[in-house]
C-alpha cells in the first residue's frame, strides 16, 4: 500500500490493517511497523498453537524488524478465534506482551498492542479495557476505510493469492492432449515446429508474460519443462529477474544436469548437496543466492504479479500429474513478494500431490524457518537522490 492514511485511534488503525496487509488477517500475529508516524510495512505470522513456541516466534519477529531499515516503532496485533467472554479479558495476552517487551528491549517504540477476537477488540495496554472488549462494529463501520483507494482494498485473506481461477475445460483438454504428444516427441517432431521460438525456454517465459492467453501448445510446453528441475528453476528466476538471469540459469542448468548424472543423483539432490558443501561455481552460486533470497537485487514487482497470475492459470488448467512444478514456481514467486501464507498454501498443495518432491521440500524447509529475502529489507532508491 503506497497511499499514506493516518489512523487517529486504535479502531481506525485496525480498520486499515487489511488494506496495509493486502488481506484480512485471521488467526495471525500481525506487526505494523512504523518509521516515525508513518506505517511502512506489515509482518504476519501464524499464531503459535503451543505456549512453548511463543518465545521462538517472538525472536523471529523482533529479528526481522531489526533488519528493516528506518523502523523505530511497532504495533503488534493478535487476530484470534478466541473470545473475550471465555477468558474474561483479551486472548493471546502472554504472546503479545512478550513481543512488546522484547521489541522495547530492542529499541522499538511500542505504540500500542491490540487484540481482535471473535467477539470484540481492545488494547492490551488499556487498563480500563472492558472484560468483554469493545464491539467489533467500531472497526467494521469505521469511516477511515472509505479513504482507502479502490485498487488497494483487501482480498479475503492471504489464500486469495494462492486460489486458482476456474479452468477453461476445453482448453484444459487441449493442453492435456499436447502434453501426451510431448511425452513421446523426438527431435524434429511436428509439435516443435508449432512452438516456433517458444521452444527456447527464455523466449517462452517472455511470451507467457505478454497479455492474453498463450496457445495450448505453449502452455503444455511450459508444464512439460516445469516438471524438470533444471528448466523449472531457470523459468522461476526469469519470471522474477528477467531474461538475462533466465538465460544464465538455463546455461547453468545444462552443466548441473551433467554433474547430477555424473554423481547418479537428481538435480534437487545436487542443489541440496552443493549448498551444504559450499561447492558452487560463480554463476551457480549467484543463482542459488537468488533462489534463497540472499541478495538485495529486487525482483520487478509488476512482472512477478503478472507471473503469479500466469502460473495460477497454468496450474488450474494442468493435469494433476503436471501441477507440482508450477506450484513450486508459484510458491516461490509469492514468497518473493512477501506473501508467505500464499506460498505455504501452494507448497501444501504440491506436497499433497507428491510428499517426496525435492524442491517443494526445500522450499517448505526454507519458508518454515521464517526466512525472508534480503531484498525485502533493502530500501528502494528514490528519485532525486532523496
Amino acid at each position: 500500500m503506497t497511499t499514506i492514511i493516518r489512523a487517529g485511534s486504535a479502531h481506525e488503525l485496525l480498520a486499515l490493517v487489511p488494506s496495509l496487509a493486502g488481506f484480512q488477517p485471521s488467526r495471525s500475529l500481525v506487526c505494523v511497523a512504523f518509521e516515525g508516524g508513518r506505517s511502512v510495512g506489515v509482518l504476519r505470522h501464524d499464531l503459535p498453537r503451543r505456549a512453548r513456541d511463543r518465545a521462538a516466534l517472538v525472536a523471529v519477529v523482533v529479528a526481522t524488524m531489526c533488519r528493516m531499515p528506518g523502523i523505530d516503532g511497532v504495533v503488534p496485533i493478535a487476530y484470534t478465534d478466541g473470545r473475550f467472554d471465555a477468558q474474561q479479558g483479551a486472548p493471546e495476552r502472554r504472546l503479545v506482551e512478550l513481543l512488546a517487551q522484547r521489541a522495547a528491549e530492542a529499541g522499538f517504540t511500542v505504540r500500542d498492542a491490540l487484540c481482535v477476537a471473535s467477539d470484540g477488540w481492545g488494547s492490551y495496554l488499556d487498563p480500563a479495557l472492558p472484560a468483554t472488549g469493545h464491539p467489533l462494529a467500531l472497526i467494521d463501520e469505521c469511516a477511515a476505510v472509505a479513504a482507502v483507494p479502490e485498487g488497494e482494498r483487501p482480498g479475503d485473506g492471504p489464500a486469495i493469492h494462492a486460489a486458482l481461477p476456474e479452468p477453461d475445460r476445453t482448453r484444459a483438454r487441449a493442453i492435456a492432449r499436447e502434453l501426451e504428444g510431448l511425452a513421446t516427441a523426438g527431435p524434429g517432431a511436428e509439435v516443435f515446429g508449432r512452438l516456433g521460438d517458444d521452444v527456447d525456454p527464455v523466449e517462452l517465459v517472455e511470451h507467457l508474460l505478454e497479455p492474453g492467453s498463450a496457445p495450448a501448445v505453449a502452455s503444455a510446453w511450459f508444464l512439460h519443462l516445469a516438471a524438470r528441475p533444471a528448466f523449472r528453476d531457470g523459468m522461476m528466476l526469469q519470471f522474477a529477474f528477467g531474461p538475462v538471469i533466465g538465460a544464465a540459469a538455463h546455461e547453468d542448468a545444462v552443466e548441473s544436469v551433467d554433474r547430477a548424472e555424473a554423481h547418479g543423483i537428481s538435480i534437487d539432490e545436487l542443489v541440496r548437496r552443493e549448498l551444504a558443501d559450499g561447492d558452487l561455481g560463480e554463476v551457480h552460486e549467484l543463482l542459488a543466492r537468488l533462489i534463497v533470497g540472499q541478495t538485495t537485487l529486487r525482483p520487478e514487482r509488476a512482472r512477478v504479479e503478472r507471473a503469479i497470475e500466469v502460473v495460477r492459470r497454468m496450474i488450474a488448467e494442468a493435469p494433476a500429474s503436471f501441477r507440482v512444478g508450477p506450484l513450486c514456481i508459484g510458491a516461490w514467486l509469492c514468497w518473493a513478494l512477501g506473501r508467505g501464507s500464499a506460498a505455504g498454501a501452494l507448497l501444501d498443495a504440491a506436497l499433497e500431490l507428491d510428499p517426496a518432491h525435492g524442491m517443494a521440500g526445500l522450499l517448505e524447509q526454507h519458508l518454515c524457518s521464517g526466512a525472508l529475502p534480503d531484498w525485502a529489507f533493502a530500501r528502494p532508491a528514490r528519485f532525486g537522490g532523496e
